[in-house]
């Protein structure tokens, strides 16, 4: 004999028969009447040739805007609603094929462009060299590898903190963007964020064009260069990153020098020191020895004119001399005390006198 059951003992015997069978089940197929409802709830059909079935969940499960037309795989929960009947709650949803996955791509591109997430003036200037580094990457992959041995080769001695994730797969997103908030918070952890990779698939690097990823390399405070080991594609998170390197190599490349480029640099540069010092105490030199000869010169010249100065002063003074006069015939009366007598009123009668000559003197009376 059959249960008798009501409508809502149905639903839930149903639902209760759905948990135990199949709590999650994973569906692939095209995407149609996509809606968008006070930008939080997101309603579809999810389609083949042969059947529809309703999904709905929040706008927080998609990595990328969705279209119409679209290929997805999504995983959800299969409800038989006591109203609105059979639906599923999805869970997680991924593109699938090459087309879908690069028009959604597309699609988020130009809405995080529009943003500002890729404008050049955002970009910041990378440490150079840093000191400490917040590495973001699988320590089993080929690319970490290849970034540790060039980075360690060129330079040295830096601080490295990884933040070991997996880089592709559902888990990859988040491990991804947690490692870039978990950086951020620290203070003084790191100079600069690298997040690396080796190359793959376009569907191996989909974590890299997230929008969750995208958006954590956008708002970090700390600088950020990505490297992945691919040239074809570029991923939107490296679009958002400060620096883009072409390889994890080339990463270390930019951040840091090369240490024994810089040793010869070193030397070469303290060679030419050597030289322009040398070379300029020569030229010092010469200029001194130009300028002490050019001094004696001028001396020398100082030294003629003030003798021959000296000469036309001997000759003056000789010319003017008391001695002089007299040898050219004239005499000088004084008196007795030897003072010059200089007009005749100034004697009397029987003053005597003294009369200077060039050659002696004479006492005289005066009469």
């Amino acid at each position: 004999m059959l249960p008798l059951l009501s409508p809502s003992e149905f639903v839930a015997l149903v639902n209760q028969t759905l948990e135990f069978a199949y709590p999650l089940v994973e569906i692939e197929g095209e995407v149609s009447n996509f809606k968008i409802s006070k930008n939080r709830w997101v309603y579809f059909d999810i389609q083949d040739e042969g059947a529809k079935v309703r999904c709905f969940g929040t706008v927080y499960m998609l990595p990328a805007p969705v279209e119409d037309g679209m290929m997805v795989r999504l995983v959800s929960i299969p409800k038989l609603h006591p109203q609105f009947g059979f639906s599923c709650n999805l869970q997680s949803l991924q593109f699938s094929g090459e087309g879908t996955i690069k028009k959604a791509s597309d699609l988020l591109a130009a809405q995080l462009e529009k943003e500002g997430l890729f404008a050049a003036e955002r970009k910041r200037q990378l440490p150079y060299p840093p000191q400490r580094i917040a590495l973001i990457a699988s320590s089993e992959s080929a690319g970490y590898k290849d970034f540790l041995k060039i980075l360690e080769s060129r330079y040295g001695g830096m601080e490295i903190e990884l933040a070991d994730v997996q880089v592709q797969g559902e888990a990859a997103v988040q491990q991804i963007v947690s490692a870039i908030e978990w950086f951020n918070k620290q203070a003084d952890l790191a100079d600069v964020i690298v997040l690396t990779r080796g190359g793959g698939s376009a569907d191996d690097l989909q974590a890299f064009s997230s929008e969750q990823v995208t958006r954590a390399v956008a708002s970090s405070r700390i600088p950020t260069i990505i490297a992945i080991g691919h040239e074809v594609d570029i991923s939107l998170a490296e679009l958002a990153a400060d620096k883009r390197a072409s390889t994890p190599s080339n990463a270390a490349e930019i951040l840091v020098p090369d240490r024994r480029a810089l040793l010869q640099e070193l030397s070469m540069t303290t060679k030419q020191l050597e030289r322009d010092f040398m070379a300029s105490i020569v030229q010092q030199s010469e200029f001194i020895h130009a300028l002490r000869g050019q001094l004696d010169s001028v001396l020398q010249r100082m030294l003629t004119s003030k003798q021959t100065e000296l000469m036309h002063l001997s000759r003056t003074l000789e010319v003017l001399s008391p001695q002089a006069i007299l040898r050219r015939g004239y005499s000088i009366v004084r008196s007795l005390d030897g003072r010059a007598v200089r007009i005749a009123k100034s004697l009397r009668a029987k003053d005597m006198v003294k009369i200077e000559f060039a050659d002696g003197n004479v006492e005289a009376k005066v009469q």
